[in-house]
């Protein structure tokens, strides 16, 4: 259990609770319309026993009183309420509680719009899922990550980078690479570490690379925060990007990654000063 955060978000709570309640129809949830309802959509004491709360704990919760809440009670009050997922996760958020279903929710299918934004981009691109597995790449991203994007099978990066000897000399400076990562999936993943999937990659990697089992063990903790990214590419030789990280809105556990080419960048920045972060 645990209380929700501030008055003023304990109040948007309240309201925001109480005007999902207004928007239901008595019909719609198999109860009877009734003759003498003085307020729109159901009553307290109704969505209470939808939820299987009680009308007194409910009703303090809409008055914005200070109350514990437990993330179950929270769930079967998103369900009575039909919510979808935004507005499930600004419940939640407006509680101060992590969601208990927020897992399996995350997991739901991704559009094929989203999927296919890759193709879209002239630069290498690819996206993630929250165990670092790619979902979607483009061609110049199954061209760079020879070893990776280009074979059959799961493609996790982690352990393309960890458990495939080709990657230690495709990616330049592997060791300070390899580390920065194991750095940034911890920060990213910090609130699953319980999910079973993260626990088993986390101990799959620990138990057969030694290099993410030294770092893992450093606890260290960095945002992916994108920059310069060398390669000794097989092919094609040494190869400088930039990489930029983008959250999928629809889908906040996805992560659209793109690398930009040192070359291109530096024309266009040299080209268009509306690209250009310094005030002239």
């Amino acid at each position: 259990m645990v209380r929700t955060r501030s008055s003023e978000q304990r109040r948007e709570l309240g309201a925001f609770v109480r005007a999902l309640r207004e928007k239901l129809a008595p019909a719609d949830m198999g109860l009877p319309a009734g003759q003498r309802r003085r307020t729109p959509g159901l009553r307290r004491e109704e969505i209470a026993h939808l939820s299987g709360l009680s009308t007194t704990w409910y009703t303090w919760l809409e008055q914005g009183r200070d109350i514990s809440v437990s993330p179950s009670a929270l769930a079967r009050l998103a369900h009575a309420l039909r919510l979808g997922r935004a507005e499930r996760a600004y419940l939640f958020e407006l509680a101060g509680i992590r969601d208990p279903d927020e897992d399996a929710i995350e997991d739901n299918a991704v559009s094929a719009a989203v999927l296919a934004s890759v193709t879209t981009i002239d630069s290498p691109a690819y996206i993630l899922n929250r165990c670092w597995t790619a979902l979607s790449w483009n061609h110049k991203a199954e061209r760079l990550f020879a070893g990776w994007l280009d074979r059959p099978g799961e493609r996790n990066l982690l352990r393309f980078i960890f458990l495939e000897p080709s990657a230690r000399s495709l990616i330049h400076r592997y060791e300070e690479r390899a580390r920065r990562v194991v750095g940034e999936f911890r920060a990213d993943v910090s609130s699953h570490t319980t999910e079973p999937a993260i626990r088993s990659l986390i101990g799959e990697l620990r138990s057969q690379s030694t290099d993410f089992a030294r770092y893992w063990d450093e606890h260290w903790v960095l945002g992916r925060e994108g920059g310069e990214r060398t390669f000794n590419h097989p092919t094609d030789g040494f190869l400088d990007y930039q990489q930029v990280t983008f959250r999928v809105a629809s889908h906040p556990d996805l992560k659209l990654t793109i690398l930009i080419e040192q070359a291109a960048l530096a024309d266009a920045l040299a080209g268009s000063g509306s690209l250009s972060s310094t005030p002239s």
